[in-house]
């Protein structure tokens, strides 16, 4: 069912082992700019055009009303909003952590430094919908935006073929005090948050996942506004030894496989014998499964096990691999820890599926993929704020680094930048001007 991989001792697990689904295709680029251009061109109606010919969606305002947003809440039931209302709690607690204050510091020369700490102004997030609904997505991009204190927050959704936005996913919205929400998906959304439109005011920063063409219009408009990063499909990396149970470890690269035909799987495991039991547990536990498709054939074409010699060699390969999730189902998780180097989010122990993060414990869920958990991480804070440098001189602190100056600036050929320093110093102590 998986692509099995043996690693002798001493053999390294090499690049091109690994399958890698995260390259944005030309021909999608080229779509995805031709989408873009057309938004730019012709705004709102290009907007409702694309929901008729994507989503089969008849639109005649791309405004989510509120009382849309309170129908909504009305429908999904008080256990999904006790629910929701649990996660965001948890989201937000976790967030709260990952402020950063501006600082200051002087010394007795009289230069004074520092880092102010700013919100973004205005934001918008990317929430998938259409056929599902991702509630969980609207709170792991808002609430961080939403503890960061940025201003305003713009909410684009994919409609249904009847027009409308899933209400769990309008009910999360209201959970979390977003008002400001609109009826588009895909490229056309994310060019309308990028460039605006009659109705859409443009955005700084957009952030949030979504299929092979948003991810291709992000790139596209990255550099006329931020963006979190290009996330490209799921993937989940499992490392085992003779203590994991081959249930677990089944139905947590099921979880993962379910996303898409295209989400990569990965058990890195030190026990030999472990394949063959969870292989059998993916058979029973297949048989059962709704999206018993779309899991086999995401198993089958990008699912891979790795059988390593020992720990060491098997942490390598996961530093290697750099997946989003990574899960430790192995005696003593914990000490493990330091050693990963690699990932987007690390799940420890038999007792803590992915699930937990993708919901409720707390850290966000939009994740770096496709080996980019090598320098970069999760959603946070940090994306929704901007960090300004501060520099204040005294006389006497130009005076005492003036000269440091004029030598570096006058290497580098920059003689402005030299005179700017002597030009002062002259004006202040009645001096000559003149660098040399």
């Amino acid at each position: 069912m998986m692509r099995r991989i043996e690693l002798a001792r001493g053999r390294r697990l090499e690049s091109a082992d690994v399958p890698r689904t995260g390259g944005i295709d030309a021909e999608v680029l080229g779509v995805a700019q031709r989408i873009i251009d057309d938004v730019k061109a012709r705004g709102n109606a290009a907007l409702i055009d694309y929901a008729a010919q994507f989503d089969r969606a008849t639109l005649t305002e791309l405004r989510v009303s509120e009382e849309e947003i309170e129908a909504a809440v009305a429908e999904v039931g008080d256990e999904f909003l006790a629910a929701i209302a649990e996660a965001a709690y948890s989201i937000e607690e976790f967030h709260r952590r990952q402020v950063t204050q501006s600082w200051f510091t002087a010394d007795e020369r009289g230069v004074f430094l520092g880092q102010k700490v700013t919100p973004l102004r205005r934001v918008g997030i990317y929430v998938p919908g259409g056929r599902a609904c991702y509630p969980s997505s609207v709170l792991m991009n808002a609430i961080p935006a939403i503890v960061a204190g940025v201003e305003e927050i713009a909410m684009v959704v994919p409609p249904d073929a009847d027009g409308r936005v899933n209400p769990h996913t309008l009910a999360a919205a209201a959970e979390v005090g977003l008002t400001e929400i609109y009826k588009a998906g895909g490229a056309q959304a994310i060019a309308a948050l990028a460039y605006g439109t009659q109705t859409i005011p443009p955005v700084d920063k957009v952030t949030g996942p979504g299929n092979a063409y948003v991810t291709a219009a992000k790139k596209l408009v990255m550099g006329d506004v931020g963006i979190d990063m290009l996330a490209g499909p799921s993937e989940v990396l499992i490392l085992a030894d003779e203590t994991a149970e081959p249930a677990f470890v089944a139905i947590d690269l099921m979880a993962q496989a379910e996303h898409d035909p295209r989400a990569a799987t990965y058990l890195v495991t030190t026990d030999a014998t472990l394949p063959a039991e969870v292989e059998a547990a993916l058979e029973e536990l297949l048989s059962t499964s709704p999206r018993a498709e779309v899991i086999s054939r995401s198993l089958a074409d990008n699912g891979v096990v790795v059988i390593c010699p020992d720990v060491d060699v098997a942490l390598d390969v996961a530093n290697l691999i750099a997946p989003e999730h990574l899960e430790v189902m192995m005696a003593d998780p914990l000490e493990l820890l330091g050693a990963i180097r690699n990932a987007g989010a690390i799940f420890l122990g038999p007792w803590t599926p992915e699930s937990v993060g993708d919901y409720v414990a707390g850290p966000n869920h939009v994740l770096p993929t496709a080996g980019t958990a090598r320098f970069s991480g999760p959603l946070s804070v940090d994306d929704f704020v901007k960090k300004s440098s501060v520099v204040s001189y005294s006389l006497e602190a130009l005076e005492s680094d003036g000269a440091t100056v004029i030598t570096i600036a006058e290497a580098e050929g920059l003689d402005a930048h030299a005179r700017a320093v002597a030009l002062r110093l002259a004006a202040a102590f009645g001096m000559d001007g003149d660098v040399s």
